[in-house]
């Protein structure tokens, strides 16, 4: 089955939640990489089924995340091209304890091992809001009772803190294939995962909390997310951009004390203990 290749050119904050965005509208694979002629600015390639309008899809993806839909060009690839360059692009994070990495590369020896293939539902850890969570799990997770990932994606942080010694992990996400991903990713993991809509969790509460969505969501989730963290727990949240950094912290006055934990190209992971 053919696929076709939708490229535009952006500039790298807006690329980064452009492809986010097309990921989320169903993209198959994105990657970005940057203008050899202009450094501020960087090409996104989204792969999508053949049957997509690329018009209306970019428009979409665009309007996701309140931007004007894009000028794009567009091309065809066939299956095994797609196949080989999916795999060619797609690269292991590798952190002091954390590997995570496709099925088709073998980790380094000694590292707490996470599979992770590109698929539909965003989240592989090579977004830098991804990577923030991850590194900070791989930092700080060392023995934990409960953890909720809030908004799961492909369900990444969930296995990476039950592969760090999380005791209890459940996810939620409000788009069922997303939890179906999760739950498979999950399975070829060894990992024990409750994926669920958010309105299933019952009143549990959890050592750690943490949701890697977008900063909008955020602040509207502030009174559900601090609920969900028991006292003395933590709540990481991503997918923040720094300047709207202090905007969140200020959401969640009265709830937790966060503050700017790290940052990494333009993005904030933001936490705190209750």
């Amino acid at each position: 089955m053919p696929w076709l290749a939708l490229t535009v050119e952006l500039d790298a904050p807006a690329s980064e939640r452009l492809s986010d965005a097309l990921l989320d509208c169903g993209a198959q694979s994105v990657s970005i990489d940057p203008v050899p002629s202009d450094p501020g600015r960087q090409s996104v390639c989204a792969l999508v089924g053949a049957h997509e309008q690329p018009e209306r899809f970019i428009a979409r993806a665009a309007a996701a995340c309140a931007m004007p839909a894009p000028r794009y060009s567009v091309h065809e690839i066939a299956d095994d091209d797609w196949v080989r360059k999916s795999q060619q692009q797609f690269k292991a994070l590798e952190l002091q304890r954390l590997w995570i990495g496709p099925t088709w590369q073998a980790p380094p020896a000694g590292k707490i091992c996470v599979r992770l293939d590109p698929g539909l539902a965003f989240g592989t850890g090579s977004h830098a809001s991804t990577r923030l969570v991850l590194q900070y799990l791989d930092q700080h997770l060392h023995a934990a009772g409960s953890v909720l990932d809030y908004g799961c994606g492909s369900g990444i942080l969930a296995i990476a803190a039950a592969k760090l010694g999380a005791t209890r992990v459940d996810a939620v996400d409000i788009d069922p294939q997303a939890l179906e991903t999760a739950r498979a990713n999950a399975m070829l993991n060894g990992i024990a995962l409750r994926a669920a809509m958010p309105e299933d969790l019952g009143r549990i509460r959890y050592d750690i909390v943490m949701a890697n969505i977008l900063s909008q969501p955020l602040i509207v989730l502030a009174p559900a997310l601090g609920a969900r963290v028991a006292d003395r727990g933590t709540l990481i949240l991503s997918g923040i951009l720094e300047p709207q950094a202090e905007e969140v912290i200020r959401a969640y006055a009265g709830l937790l004390e966060l503050r700017v934990l790290a940052r990494d190209e333009g993005w904030a992971l933001v936490g705190g203990k209750r």
